[in-house]
């Protein structure tokens, strides 16, 4: 088990037009990735969510709150003290072919964490050969083609499933997958979501899966939690399904509105939520973050921050958490597209 409680990451920049100022990326976030569960962080460019998953990987550090891996506090540890723990987290980058040094076939890229596991666990180096080949059968490529060659005579697919296919060389108990499929073909996306399911499946092993798209979060994990950030605050909480069937924060609700349908299938009856524009840059003087795009902001939303809860305008209280003084269930549209 993995949780995190008001994990907090600000950037700092200097120089510029705007001169040195600083940017807040996360705002005091709870969460919680359970070993073999699904947990889904949706929202658009710049809400957080990649910083996020950095951080719970290990590859970026916070500011304040506290990470806890197996109910060990990671800040009680020291930084080398910690890496043990920070190997149960892997990262399956968003682009494959990055990911991956262009000098180094896929057998050398999958012998060197290899090499390293069977030090740790007192494995024979005979050990390493055979792992890879079976690393890479488990994620649907063949070993024999492909441990011999360098990522740029791969498709963007296959490299992707060597990506991984090195993740899982340290045996983690959770895969941070960000943006795992935007880099690759359109026709190869739900090969590589249906590989993820199956891994989770198969190998017990949890999926925290960083996406703007809702429709790929809700098929990685129907039976896990999706949290929908905005700016860097957690603005709605609860199960993938509750939250995609009844939604009630209206930036939720504009994130579903937003999906393409064909022209014709859209819901009967529904309303389509769509955000104003922003009239001004910069932090908001206080209240809710979204309130300067929010259709349904009211004065207070404007002077006071709400606080993710179930409570507040409705006949009795949600399933999910939400941050939002005047929630309300919505049956929502999507965008209708095409003839």
């Amino acid at each position: 088990m993995i949780t995190g409680t008001g994990i907090t990451k600000i950037f700092k920049q200097r120089g510029g037009v705007l001169g040195a100022r600083e940017v807040p990326a996360l705002r005091g976030v709870d969460f919680a990735i359970a070993k073999g569960g699904a947990v889904s962080f949706i929202g658009e460019s710049g809400s957080g969510k990649t910083t996020l998953g950095r951080i719970i990987a290990g590859l970026e550090t916070h500011d304040a709150g506290e990470i806890v891996i197996d109910g060990v506090p990671m800040s009680s540890l020291s930084h080398r003290r910690r890496q043990p723990y920070f190997r149960r987290v892997q990262l399956i980058h968003q682009d494959p072919y990055s990911a991956l040094n262009p000098t180094r076939t896929i057998h050398q890229a999958l012998e060197a964490p290899l090499a390293l596991r069977a030090r740790q666990t007192g494995r024979p180096r005979s050990w390493v050969d055979g792992r890879a080949a079976e690393l890479l059968a488990m994620v649907g490529i063949d070993p024999g083609y492909v441990l011999p060659r360098y990522p740029h005579q791969l498709s963007g697919g296959m490299r992707q499933r060597v990506v991984i296919a090195r993740a899982l060389t340290m045996d983690p108990e959770v895969l941070v997958a960000d943006e795992a499929v935007s880099m690759i073909d359109v026709s190869l996306r739900l090969g590589i979501l249906a590989l993820l399911k199956d891994l989770r499946e198969r190998l017990g092993v949890g999926v925290l899966f960083i996406t703007h798209d809702i429709a790929t979060a809700r098929y990685i994990g129907d039976d896990g939690e999706l949290y929908v950030l905005y700016r860097g605050q957690v603005v709605e909480r609860g199960t993938t399904e509750k939250i995609i069937a009844d939604p009630v924060h209206p930036y939720t609700q504009s994130l579903l509105s937003a999906i393409p349908v064909l022209h014709g299938l859209e819901r009967p009856g529904a309303e389509r939520v769509v955000p104003r524009e922003m009239q001004r840059e910069g932090e908001p003087d206080g209240g809710c973050l979204f309130a300067r795009r929010c259709p349904f902001s009211t004065e207070r939303c404007a002077t006071e921050m709400p606080v993710l809860g179930r409570a507040g305008g409705l006949e009795q209280e949600t399933e999910q958490e939400h941050a939002c003084f005047h929630p309300r269930r919505r049956s929502v549209i999507p965008v209708g597209v095409g003839e």
